[in-house]
C-alpha cells in the first residue's frame, strides 16, 4: 500500500575531516534518534565518514558494501528505518563521492556517485555516470548530492524529474567562509532558489541536509559547514536546521507526497504552460 505522507529527519551532525569512527557513531545516535521520533526515513550528509574534500579520501575510503556502508546498513536494520547517507567510495583506484538508499531490512536499495564535483576536488573524486529513480512505499525517489543541485546544473534534478522522481534526496556539504555569521544567510540565492524552482515545476519534494563543523585538511582548510539543511515543495521551505556551525540536530518534516501524473512529453507541455522556457543561455522563467 502507498504511503500519502512520510516523516523524513534530516540528521544534521557534526562531521570531522578523516574520523570516520567518531563520524559513523553520531551517524548512528542520529538514526537511533531518528527512529525514536518515529521517522519514516533519516537522511543524513554528504561524505560523513572522511568529510568532504578531506585528504583521507585517497587513504581512508572504502568500497561500497564495505565497513563503512555495512555500520549503517546494520543500524537502519536495527532501527527498521529507511535511510539515505553520504559515504567515500573506493572501487579499485578510483574513489567516489556516493550516497547509499538503504531500506530497513539493512539492504542497500541504491547507490550513487555524485556528478557535478567541484574542480578544486576533482583529484580527489571521480564523477559518477548515471541517475536512477526507485520505486518505495512512498512512491518514486530519485537521488542525488549536494552541488548537483545548482542553478546550473539543474539538469540533473530535471532529468530526475524526468524519469519520476516525486523526492529529490541529497546528501550534502555546503560550506562558507569562516568570517559568515548567523546573520549572513548566502544559501537563500544559492540553494533555496534552484531547490523551490524544480519543486514548483514538477510538483517534487526535495530533502537535503548538510553537514555542521570547520573543514579541517584538504582545499577547503578554514571553511566551515553551518547547516540550514532544507526540505522544499511547491510551496516553499517546508523545514529548515538551525544556522551555524555547531548546530548539530535531528530535523523532522512531515511531507504529503506529491501526485504526479504527467509523464514524457506531458512534462514538455507542463513547465512551458507554467512559463519555462529552455535557451542555449539555460532554462529560463
Amino acid at each position: 500500500m502507498k504511503k500519502s505522507q512520510i516523516k523524513i529527519g534530516m540528521g544534521q551532525m557534526l562531521v570531522e575531516g578523516g574520523e570516520p569512527d567518531r563520524n559513523l557513531d553520531r551517524a548512528g545516535e542520529m538514526i537511533r534518534q531518528a527512529a525514536e521520533k518515529k521517522c519514516d526515513l533519516i537522511l543524513l550528509p554528504e561524505l560523513l565518514d572522511l568529510a568532504w574534500s578531506h585528504p583521507s579520501a585517497l587513504t581512508k575510503s572504502q568500497p561500497i558494501p564495505g565497513p563503512f556502508s555495512d555500520r549503517l546498513c546494520g543500524k537502519a536494520r536495527e532501527h527498521r528505518i529507511w535511510l539515505v547517507a553520504g559515504l567515500t567510495e573506493r572501487d579499485g583506484d578510483k574513489v567516489y563521492n556516493s550516497a547509499i538508499f538503504v531500506k530497513p531490512d539493512g539492504e542497500i536499495l541504491l547507490k550513487y556517485r555524485k556528478i557535478n564535483e567541484l574542480k578544486i576536488v576533482h583529484h580527489f573524486y571521480e564523477l559518477g555516470q548515471s541517475l536512477s529513480v526507485v520505486e518505495t512505499p512512498f512512491g518514486m525517489v530519485g537521488i542525488n548530492i549536494c552541488a548537483d543541485n545548482y542553478i546550473d546544473s539543474l539538469a540533473i534534478g530535471h532529468t530526475l524529474a524526468r524519469m519520476g522522481a516525486q523526492i529529490i534526496i541529497s546528501p550534502s556539504s555546503w560550506t562558507v567562509d569562516y568570517s559568515i555569521t548567523e546573520e549572513q544567510d548566502p544559501y537563500g540565492e544559492k540553494w533555496v532558489k534552484p531547490l523551490t524552482i524544480l519543486a514548483k515545476l514538477y510538483d517534487l519534494v526535495i530533502v537535503t541536509t548538510t553537514s555542521v563543523g570547520y573543514l579541517v585538511g584538504g582545499p577547503y582548510e578554514g571553511k566551515k559547514s553551518v547547516g540550514c539543511s532544507l526540505c522544499v515543495d511547491k510551496n516553499g521551505v517546508i523545514a529548515k536546521g538551525p544556522y551555524n556551525e555547531f548546530a548539530g540536530e535531528l530535523v523532522v518534516a512531515d511531507i504529503n507526497i506529491p501526485d504526479r501524473k504527467e509523464k514524457g512529453t506531458e512534462l514538455c507541455a507542463m513547465v512551458r504552460q507554467k512559463g519555462y522556457r529552455e535557451s542555449f543561455s539555460g532554462w529560463t522563467w
